[in-house]
């Protein structure tokens, strides 16, 4: 049987192994490696798939986080036998690609092994970096701990411009719940909203996203509106939040986060999933200070979310009191890009329902959108 359809299954053999069999090997060559040698065992093969499940040793998580350094491009899917959250978390920041509840999620189960291996031999060319292997979606989230700093616009641009600057399968999510914002700045108009994929949101799909997210006109984007209510936003949890990122990350090359500058358990779930967070700065001493406060909280939270942080200064210009040289001296971080300020064209497009870009070769691009493609040029190569 080819290695598309062999699933590999490591741990103990106990009740949960063999239920694990009885379900998948009329499907899959089903291959049994023992825990104490899976790492000389699995070597023998190609695995695209590893399943880990509940034993007896009191975490999985060690186990998960071997099996991903030892085998980089290995899918790992975890398997217990109950609801547990703490362990979900655990398990999707070891690099668990799924949680699976047996008996409750058996027919999701298939569902989802057959996702993540039509994923994972499926590719997207794209022209600026040749290969996308679906399946190993990057997740860029846009965050400031200051309001008014331009992260809602700065980030539904630059998910337009990495959809236009390449093939690349890009999907724009607003989490600001209470109020949103980008259906504003890409010209939507919908009913629909992430909180439509609730219900479904223990066997969530591509074609699930598909359904409830809308597409931007120009360049095709596709957006997951915010609920744009604070009654239906409270009802978003962390478990929400990590299944909705692994979901897209598994049917996405690129996925694009609009956070809300207040800083809860939902908002550092999307940060702590994230690949790169780039944090917006405007060129002025209340924006410093802020930051200030944001890294203090952060390193508390987790130094491994800080270790991804990189700053993107907004609305640069000759007229601003502060330089990037003196905000050298007070902060210590990389400096991704600098978007210039240009109120006019901006104001114009806002003020239209008109996103910022329109076409691929657009001539008469507002400074902003400008340096937002020479960054998405430079950063896709």
């Amino acid at each position: 049987m080819s290695k598309e359809n062999q699933l590999f299954l490591v741990g103990e053999d106990n009740q949960l192994s063999k239920s694990i069999i009885e379900l998948m090997n009329t499907s899959y060559e089903v291959i049994y490696i023992e825990e104490d040698s899976w790492s000389t065992d699995l070597r023998k093969y190609e695995p695209t798939i590893v399943i880990v499940y509940q034993g007896e040793s009191e975490s999985p998580v060690g186990l998960i986080k071997d099996i991903q350094a030892e085998f980089s491009n290995v899918l790992t899917i975890y398997v217990h036998s109950e609801e547990n959250f703490d362990l979900l978390r655990d398990v999707t920041r070891a690099g668990a690609e799924d949680f699976i509840i047996l008996p409750d999620e058996g027919g999701a189960f298939k569902e989802r092994v057959a996702h993540l291996m039509e994923d994972r031999f499926s590719f997207s060319e794209t022209a600026a970096t040749g290969v996308h292997k679906r399946g190993n979606g990057q997740i860029f989230s846009f965050y400031s701990g200051k309001g008014g700093s331009g992260k809602t616009l700065l980030s539904t641009t630059f998910a337009q411009t990495l959809k236009f600057e390449s093939t690349a399968q890009v999907i724009h999510i607003d989490f600001n719940f209470q109020y949103g914002g980008a259906e504003t700045y890409l010209g939507i108009e919908t009913t629909r909203s992430l909180i439509d994929l609730q219900p479904v949101i223990n066997e969530l799909n591509e074609h699930h996203i598909k359904n409830i997210s809308e597409t931007e006109p120009f360049s095709k984007l596709e957006v997951l509106i915010s609920p744009r209510d604070a009654e239906m936003g409270e009802k978003i949890d962390q478990d929400f939040v990590i299944r909705l990122l692994r979901a897209c990350k598994r049917h996405y090359d690129f996925i694009v986060l609009d956070l809300p500058s207040s800083m809860d358990l939902t908002t550092y779930t999307a940060l702590e999933e994230s690949d790169r967070i780039y944090y917006i700065m405007t060129l002025d001493t209340p924006a410093i200070r802020v930051l200030k406060h944001v890294e203090e909280l952060i390193n508390r939270l987790g130094a491994q979310t800080s270790e991804k942080l990189e700053l993107l200064v907004n609305l640069a210009g000759r007229d601003n009191e502060l330089t990037k040289k003196d905000l050298d001296r007070f902060i210590d971080r990389p400096i991704t890009a600098e978007i210039r300020r240009d109120i006019k064209g901006v104001q114009a497009a806002i003020n239209q329902g008109q996103p910022l870009r329109k076409e691929i070769k657009e001539k008469r691009l507002p400074a902003p959108a400008k340096d937002i493609q020479k960054w998405v040029a430079s950063m896709l190569k």
